[in-house]
């Protein structure tokens, strides 16, 4: 497989496709090395548009989600985003590209730990890493942006108040079949704004389902 052309397909006929069109998201998910964060034995995968499994029953995103993603928060240098769901990395990296400085936390140890050492490898050190289960707690501090990569059943407004005023979310509600891909954007003490982006299907977040009075 010639891996420079698969990617600039990947781009040029996936992210871009999809309405993917801000270059500074282009450039990251260009630079970024996909192919070294998808599971051993998979790398023939890596530029396609589908899910990848990584195993607990997870999945990588497609490139064109995660393009949307990273679009939808608008990242820049001096940003600080915490990631729910580190999973393989990729967006992991394609988030410390962007911005600042990146929290990224799963519940999977072994996640956390094999991240930890591809982004070594590819001298990305800007990213901060915690098993945790977000569910239950949060890691201290007020976000610019926070990504979700799991979905939720309900929404649970503790990740919006965990960002600073004017800051993002990007979460995905609901059920399969179809669930609703959000951007959520905190406009004062206890309020937000809230735009539907597109429809999508995501694995769960492990113990995201949360009791009805969250929901909006």
């Amino acid at each position: 497989m010639n891996i420079d052309f698969a990617r600039q397909q990947m781009l040029d006929h996936q992210v871009r496709a999809w309405a993917v069109l801000d270059s500074r998201v282009l450039d990251a998910l260009g630079s970024v090395p996909r192919e070294k964060f998808v599971p051993s034995g998979l790398a023939s995968l890596a530029f396609a548009d589908t899910e990848i499994p990584i195993g607990h029953g997870q999945e990588m995103m497609t490139p064109t989600v995660e393009g949307r993603v990273l679009q939808a928060l608008d990242l820049y240098p001096t940003d600080t985003v915490l990631e729910i769901g580190t999973g393989s990395g990729f967006l992991t990296a394609c988030l410390a590209t962007l911005a600042g400085s990146v929290t990224s936390v799963d519940i999977f140890e072994d996640f956390v730990a094999l991240t930890a050492e591809r982004l070594e490898e590819n001298g990305i050190g800007n990213v901060q890493l915690a098993t945790l289960d977000a569910t239950q707690a949060l890691p201290a501090g007020e976000f610019d942006a926070i990504a979700i990569t799991g979905s939720i059943q309900t929404f649970d407004p503790r990740y919006v108040m965990a960002l600073k005023h004017g800051g993002r979310l990007f979460v995905v509600v609901g059920d399969a079949p179809v669930m609703d891909a959000r951007l959520v954007t905190r406009t004062g003490e206890h309020d937000w704004r809230t735009e539907s982006l597109f429809e999508t299907r995501l694995r769960p977040l492990v113990n995201g389902s949360l009791p009805a009075q969250f929901s909006f």
